[in-house]
């Protein structure tokens, strides 16, 4: 029988074993424990008694070629060249001799680089695209996480106590390709007004039916306007998610005097003493205030102080706000209960389980 010609190809990425330390290959499966050994450094025990130690840097979702070979070096120089970016744009410098945990923060620190987000800890925020290259964007992302990072910083490096992890994310429209849906604290983009459209224009560069069938909520419907074929919008129906415009330039929806901000709280992915949950609206809207978003900034460091300060352990937010109880959070927040409070969405599955968890 021929023996069969194995297929090189550069689709997908490679297999994640061509990729880990040595040290993970040679532990893989049997590491007994891990702990934090101090702010942004924590070390993985094996079975065999091998340490794997592991420094946490700030990272950002863009970041320069120059940076990035800044962090190339350093791994060379400390970890064998062995580093990994996480999903909330960390980086995770892998290191097997505890002596260059030190001089590794070091030369971070001279490189204005801080260290943190282990544990009970915020962590970076997870964000999508925003103004830099997003034609759907009710508000900024970069500009309002490093706005927020900035306030909220001690609680990330260690100098101010948490009860526990505390996981914040920002989405810049509601189609939320940033999954801000199960977070702590989620800040989301929202638009207030349908969009505006150019009859004159929808004709000549756009197809009709393509924008009529793009709407999900059947928003938009073909009609006539000076007997030009246009399309006409129900706003009633619209969810002011933009994919109108994406098939269609003649229908705008950016508005600076109404896209703004709304902040959402109590949600989590993890499965740890509760099942994961949904976030739920706390402020339905905050207006963009470029560059530094104060209102933006002033409730989120409100929300993290109010939780740090009443919640046991290990509790995340939601876990706390359940046990108050969702009025007497409203009350300690300040938050003025309004009608967007009102949740009237009639397919969440609410009898779904989403969860790997049995309650006896």
């Amino acid at each position: 029988m021929a023996e069969k010609v194995k297929r090189v190809t550069d689709i997908g990425p490679p297999h994640h074993d061509k990729l880990m330390p040595p040290i993970c290959k040679e532990n893989y499966g049997t590491w007994k424990y891990h702990e934090v050994l101090k702010p942004g450094v924590m070390v993985h025990v094996g079975a065999t008694g091998d340490k794997l130690y592991t420094v946490r840097a700030a990272g950002a979702r863009l970041v320069s070629i120059y940076r990035l070979r800044q962090f190339a070096d350093l791994a060379d120089k400390y970890c064998d060249g062995y580093l990994r970016f996480t999903s909330r744009h960390n980086i995770e410098f892998l290191l097997t001799y505890d002596a260059n945990i030190d001089p590794l923060i070091a030369d971070l620190a001279a490189m204005g680089v801080s260290v943190g987000g282990i544990g009970a800890a915020i962590t970076s925020i997870v964000h999508t695209q925003g103004w830099v290259h997003c034609h759907s964007a009710a508000t900024d992302a970069s500009g309002v996480v490093k706005a927020v990072m900035d306030v909220v910083h001690p609680y990330f490096n260690g100098e101010k106590k948490l009860p526990g992890k505390l996981r914040i994310a920002l989405a810049c429209c509601l189609n939320m390709c940033g999954a801000v849906h199960c977070s702590d604290i989620a800040i989301l983009g929202i638009h207030r007004k349908a969009p505006r459209t150019d009859h004159t224009q929808v004709a000549k560069i756009c197809e009709i039916p393509n924008v009529v069938s793009a709407c999900p909520t059947a928003a938009i419907r073909p009609t006539q306007v000076d007997g030009t074929p246009s399309v006409e919008v129900i706003e009633e129906q619209c969810m002011y998610c933009a994919n109108c415009f994406t098939v269609c330039p003649s229908m705008p929806l950016n508005d600076p005097e109404n896209d703004g901000v709304s902040i959402w709280v109590g949600g989590k992915v993890s499965n740890a003493r509760s099942e994961p949950m949904f976030s739920k609206l706390a402020i339905p809207y905050i207006p963009n205030n470029p560059p530094r978003w104060p209102e933006v900034t002033d409730v989120i460091l409100k929300l993290v102080e109010l939780w740090a300060a009443n919640a046991k352990p290990f509790e995340r937010m939601g876990e706390w706000i359940n046990r108050i109880t969702w009025p007497k959070f409203f009350k300690m927040a300040g938050i003025e209960f309004q009608k967007e409070h009102i949740d009237d969405f009639k397919h969440a599955g609410l009898t779904f389980k989403r969860s790997t968890q049995i309650v006896h």
